[in-house]
């Protein structure tokens, strides 16, 4: 069956050795295909162990293929991509590819106990999908517990062949990851906050493309150098793979212009700071200044964005932006040091509950809705959901002492007071065979069974419940959800990401939705085309999506602790009546739970 999923014939070349030509591949459009139809490309990911040093600590991380972060993915639109993924840790792994629409392929998407049970310790499982119209910056990584701290990596999906960026081709373009470093096992932190039923440690560090940066002790010779020619284009595609922090992110005397988010093209925009929550991508356009400037050296910073209430890693994070000297063949990054480094400027970060920066940010992204890249949001809506998101509490265990909010209680995050328990099977494993019984339930609420003052004050009891329960829609329905914040614990920021699909931000705003008035300001004409969002701290979003790809759909808090604590909930699309409404069948190799 996996054979009639994807015909293209396999390249000649050993696995091994597509691997190292793909790995060494510059991100630009030279990359060798046959036609625009698209072509099979082969990876193998070797899940390992790999002793890495930062902060002047060492620990043993899992990686893949020893690298940290993680190697790039390179295809075009239209490829077909061969992922052996092998488990040669103690871990159970999977790969979630954050992004891809995953059209009929969804035993491909990666996430545990939701399209799949996970690669087990000496097992392995190839991911077999098609990129289908789309084209950007994505990436991947590991999506089971909080491995993806040091499981992901970039992926870059170029246009096809002799098909041109919607702005001038870029000089070079580099990917930019932003994330974190814990010299504790994050494995370990989210096991003792899920006993204690406490917020989790905190990490010691923002990194950038894996490195901390100066301002973090002993990390100086770990600072991410970005080096740059004069009077160039440079497109930076800039990646929050960070578990749990929005990030601001700015360089000093440059500005940046946005051109697309999410690998969605956008009408650009130029700006001095940039706001990235977990799980998004943005690509930028950097302008070098047209001479070698008399100071060569720019600090590039990023900070995070808080406004709830517990811990939180509140540090600031740097890199180098370098002009090369086109009269100096001698490079002038030997002699950087801490000293040289306090000499430069540093950026102007906003500040951290900088909720009228972000606001103002994310109202700036609009859909290119031109005939090549067009807006096809639903005019009209055949299902309206009004999910609340937000944190809450579950009881302390009896004779227990508990570190939640307080110690009768345990933290806990839900949508519609609903915290999702994750099943021990697969549930798209469940759903394909008719097998749901005692797994799962079809009946999540459309709306809060109890309605309140979302960002008022929060009601007395605070408790959520507890249920693996799911909604059904037929294919092809048109979908529009508002997401609300609330304000039990705490007013926050909750970056949303949806599996298998794209969806169109058509309005979003501060305190609670109005369902009669606020509707009429709805965005219909060049919303922004994503595949997560923030939920405004204190406010709503609003989104609208074709449910055109059949399976089971994952849809979640991007904050790693939100998961956790049960953030979550999933969607079932039923098949249509025609062959390529259907979801395929599970391939041979799926890992079993």
């Amino acid at each position: 069956m996996a054979v009639s999923l994807f015909p293209l014939p396999a390249p000649t070349c050993f696995l091994s050795f597509c691997f190292v030509v793909m790995s060494c591949i510059l991100l630009s459009p030279e990359i060798v295909t046959p036609s625009n139809a698209g072509i099979v490309r082969q990876y193998t990911f070797n899940v390992q162990l790999k002793n890495v040093t930062r902060l002047c600590h060492t620990k043993t991380i899992v990686t893949i293929n020893g690298k940290y972060p993680g190697p790039r993915v390179i295809a075009r639109e239209g490829d077909n991509l061969l992922i052996k993924v092998v488990n040669n840790v103690s871990n159970n792994i999977t790969i979630h590819w954050h992004g891809i629409r995953q059209i009929q392929s969804g035993w491909a998407d990666g996430p545990s106990y939701v399209t799949q049970c996970p690669i087990q310790t000496g097992q392995s499982y190839v991911y077999n999908y098609t990129i289908i119209n789309q084209r950007g910056t994505l990436w991947w990584h590991a999506h089971i517990s909080w491995l993806r701290a040091t499981v992901y990596g970039p992926l870059i999906i170029l246009p096809k062949k002799n098909v041109p960026y919607p702005f001038p081709k870029p000089h070079k373009e580099v990917p930019i990851m932003f994330g974190e470093w814990w010299n504790e096992d994050p494995e370990a932190v989210i096991s003792q906050a899920l006993q204690t039923g406490g917020g989790p440690n905190v990490s010691e560090a923002y990194t950038i493309n894996g490195l901390p940066g100066p301002l973090y002790n002993c990390s100086v010779k770990d600072t991410f150098k970005l080096k740059v020619k004069p009077g160039k284009t440079y497109m930076l595609r800039i990646i929050n793979a960070a578990l749990n922090d929005d990030l601001f992110f700015t360089i000093a005397n440059h500005s940046l212009t946005v051109v697309e988010a999410d690998a969605v093209y956008v009408k650009p925009f130029k700006t001095d700071v940039l706001f990235i929550t977990p799980g998004q991508t943005t690509n930028v356009l950097l302008k070098t200044k047209h001479n070698f400037p008399a100071k060569s050296r720019f600090i590039m910073a990023g900070s995070p964005y808080f406004t709830g209430s517990g811990t939180f890693d509140n540090t600031t994070f740097a890199g180098i932006l370098e002009y090369e000297n086109p009269n100096s063949p001698v490079s002038a990054s030997s002699s950087f040091s801490n000293t040289t480094f306090k000499s430069l400027q540093f950026p102007t970060l906003p500040l951290i509950n900088a909720t009228s920066v972000v606001a103002n940010f994310s109202s700036k992204f609009r859909s290119l809705a031109n005939s090549q890249f067009p807006a096809n949001v639903p005019k009209t809506v055949d299902k309206k959901f009004f999910f609340t998101v937000g944190l809450g509490t579950n009881p302390c265990p009896k004779n227990q002492t508990c570190q939640g909010p307080t110690n009768r209680t345990k933290f806990a995050a839900s949508v519609n007071n609903i915290s999702f328990a994750m099943p021990t099977t697969a549930l798209l494993q469940s759903y394909f065979f008719g097998k749901s019984n005692g797994v799962f339930t079809a009946d999540f609420p459309s709306a809060p069974l109890m309605p309140f003052n979302y960002t008022g004050t929060p009601p007395n009891n605070t408790n959520v419940a507890n249920g693996t329960k799911l909604v059904v829609v037929k294919f092809n329905t048109t979908i529009e959800v508002v997401m609300q914040d609330t304000s039990i614990i705490s007013a926050e920021s909750h970056p949303l990401h949806l599996h298998g699909f794209n969806f169109y931000v058509v309005g979003q705003g501060f305190g609670n939705f109005d369902p009669k008035n606020d509707p009429a300001k709805f965005n219909l004409v060049d919303p922004v085309e994503r595949n997560t969002v923030g939920v405004p701290s204190g406010g709503w979003v609003a989104i609208r999506f074709q449910a055109d790809n059949p399976g089971v759909w994952f849809m979640h808090c991007h904050f790693d602790v939100h998961l956790s604590w049960g953030l979550r909930m999933a969607w079932i699309v039923l098949d249509g009546k025609l062959p390529n409404q259907k979801l395929f069948p599970p391939p041979a190799d799926l890992p079993k739970c």
